[in-house]
């Protein structure tokens, strides 16, 4: 009978430190997954970054000074190398540049879906 008045506390006390193992784990864990890239920056990192790094989108003679420009200018480049990228991928495109780089007013259609 002392033996039955013994193992409940020990095993009260073995469940604390998985209890606290858990408790550990869970508030080293990320808050959320990594998002993934968006179509834009994998567009942008397979076909455009060999030759525009990040340094040709801060030179002061660059050619976007707006959101229409940067289209315009995506548009120009992908058609000048024959990606033959769809209205929505240069959007994509337009929209990772402006998010990540130039941060002009955004004047395109929302993205639904």
């Amino acid at each position: 009978m002392m033996e039955a008045a013994i193992l409940p506390g020990r095993r009260r006390f073995a469940m604390r430190p998985s209890f606290l193992l858990v408790a550990l784990l869970l508030a080293l864990a990320p808050d959320a997954p990594a998002q993934s890239p968006s179509r834009g920056e994998l567009l942008y990192t397979t076909h455009c970054v060999a030759c525009h790094t990040k340094e040709v989108h801060w030179r002061a003679r660059r050619l976007a000074t707006d959101w229409t420009s940067l289209a315009e200018e995506t548009r120009r480049w992908q058609r000048n190398v024959g990606l033959n990228w769809s209205d929505d991928e240069v959007e994509d495109v337009v929209r990772y540049l402006n998010t990540t780089i130039y941060r002009f007013p955004d004047k395109a259609p929302k993205q639904t879906g």
